[in-house]
């Protein structure tokens, strides 16, 4: 990470299937037993770390499994500055039913109790999720637990899948399940009112707010209308007389909201991008 700093990288996500359980599959004895006597880091070191490395303004992180969430990884996001303040929170079902049918390992229970953790612990933390409708086997009470969760979680953006068998997998060996595409379609449409609300009264208490964005590029119609991203990964479309190169951080005032994005314009520049490779964010 020092070397792409070097480079101009300001921000960093840290990428991996279930990142968040990284360093706890192996016991304190085994993360003992190196060589050189050091303990093996568990994620919330790794964070912590990656946000000591000079010239990074911003980690993030995806994607994490809440059955291994845990609060150490939280209080690790709320004290270092340059962790964003955005959990990306998979629920995928509201259904404890579907949850073990999904082998997920947690329940709804226990995702809200974290899920209250996090916001407890983090200060003006954004919050988005995955959810699958139509799992095989997933009932209308299934799906209306699913509601209640979404409705109850308030997230700020949700990603909503409608399911498809992926060959190799269990559940697309569980076709006397497979449910109807129509009635599956309707779930989908009910879930998407539901959490597109949320997302906009997540959205309206930010206009009038000042927010620090990193430049992702200018409109394709308009060349005075840049897109950018707030620390709490929200898109916003801003207008601005001066010309910004892709990872220039700025300052920009809201003035409109969406159930997806927000508008606004240029306050002020904070920091040009100098970087030297062509993307000044970057996956590792």
């Amino acid at each position: 990470m020092a070397q792409l700093a070097s480079t101009g990288v300001t921000e960093v996500t840290l990428l991996g299937q279930n990142v968040n359980s990284y360093g706890r599959d192996i016991t304190l004895a085994e993360r003992q037993a190196g060589s050189d006597g050091r303990v093996q880091p568990l994620f919330a070191d790794l964070l912590r770390a990656a946000g000591d490395v000079e010239g990074i303004r911003r980690v993030r992180y995806v994607s994490p499994h809440p059955k291994d969430m845990r609060v150490d990884v939280l209080e690790a996001m709320a004290s270092t500055p340059a962790v964003c303040e955005h959990l990306h929170y998979p629920l995928q079902s509201g259904s404890d039913r579907v949850l073990s049918l999904m082998h997920r390992g947690y329940t709804a229970e226990r995702y809200m109790e974290r899920l209250a953790d996090a916001r407890r612990l983090i200060p003006d933390l954004s919050v988005t999720t995955d959810i699958i409708v139509g799992f095989p086997g997933e009932t209308e009470a299934d799906f209306q637990c699913t509601l209640e969760i979404a409705a109850e979680a308030m997230f700020d953006n949700t990603f909503e899948y409608i399911f498809s068998p992926r060959e190799g997998t269990q559940a697309a060996d569980m076709t006397e399940h497979f449910i109807d595409p129509a009635i599956v379609s309707d779930r989908f449409d009910r879930l998407k009112i539901v959490v597109e609300h949320s997302a906009l009264i997540k959205h309206e208490a930010r206009v009038g707010r000042i927010e620090e964005v990193v430049v992702q590029g200018p409109s394709r119609r308009n060349p005075n209308v840049y897109s950018g991203r707030t620390r709490q990964y929200k898109l916003v479309h801003f207008s601005s007389d001066v010309a910004l190169r892709p990872g220039t951080y700025a300052t920009v005032e809201i003035t409109k909201a969406a159930p997806h994005f927000l508008t606004g314009f240029l306050v002020e520049v904070l920091q040009m991008a100098t970087h030297k490779i062509r993307i000044p964010v970057v996956s590792v």
